[in-house]
């Protein structure tokens, strides 16, 4: 098993160094390359990257979707694992990818927990133990072998929001016993409800959740989004 990390990366200066050092090292021979793929960032993310020695990319159009898939078409790996650059990854995600593909899973995700001390977003990271597809999200990091990505076309990129739900979505509908929650958590960053509030992001999520499954274009979510959230 050889593993190709996709990090799509838009100002994340604070980030980006930190997740490719941890992915370093953790990751040992088993992971291929990272993969570093920007959507035109504006501050030295790109230059923090490309210290690190690993692959930097300019992705030819913005939005995670196509950057991620832009990723994946470089890639070598015969896994492919997708990590937004504000998570921290278990350090023991390679021996649980290997678990999980001895275990005839194709693809899986892990938990999340904050990292916050709050009560209320301790809550909210409960429910990512149940294995529902209304609980999953790219937070959560996603792995998949490159021949079921492939399968399932990749990421459909006129999905600008919700993009990894989406593509599990398709996936749970071909065969759901190829995705395996793994019982451990990554740490996902609160720093969208920090500056927002809890309850205001809850209510947006709801929203752009309901607009979702009823076919909402998700262009409109995503800038009704951005227009309600202080969110990058």
């Amino acid at each position: 098993m050889q593993i190709s990390v996709i990090i799509p990366t838009f100002n994340e200066q604070e980030n980006i160094g930190i997740l490719i050092g941890e992915l370093q090292k953790n990751g040992g021979d088993t992971v291929r390359e990272i993969i570093v793929v920007d959507g035109g960032s504006s501050d030295k993310t790109i230059e923090i990257a490309q210290k690190t020695g690993e692959t930097v990319l300019q992705s030819p159009q913005r939005g995670r979707a196509a950057q991620m898939n832009y990723g994946a078409k470089m890639a070598t790996g015969d896994v492919l694992y997708f990590v937004h650059a504000d998570t921290r990854v278990a350090a023991t995600f390679i021996e649980d990818i290997q678990q999980a593909l001895q275990e005839d899973y194709q693809s899986g995700c892990y938990r999340f927990q904050f990292d916050s001390p709050r009560l209320i977003l301790k809550i909210n990271s409960y429910f990512t133990r149940f294995n529902r597809l209304s609980l999953r999200g790219g937070d959560q990091t996603l792995f998949i072998s490159k021949t079921l990505f492939d399968e399932l076309g990749g990421f459909d990129e006129y999905y600008v929001i919700m993009e990894e739900y989406d593509l599990l979505r398709r996936l749970w509908a071909k065969n759901r016993k190829l995705f395996k929650l793994i019982p451990k958590s990554v740490l996902v960053s609160a720093r969208k409800y920090d500056t927002n509030g809890w309850l205001r992001v809850q209510i947006v999520n709801l929203i752009a959740v309901i607009l979702f499954r009823f076919g909402a274009n998700p262009s409109r979510i995503a800038r009704l989004y951005k227009k309600l959230l202080n969110y990058r």
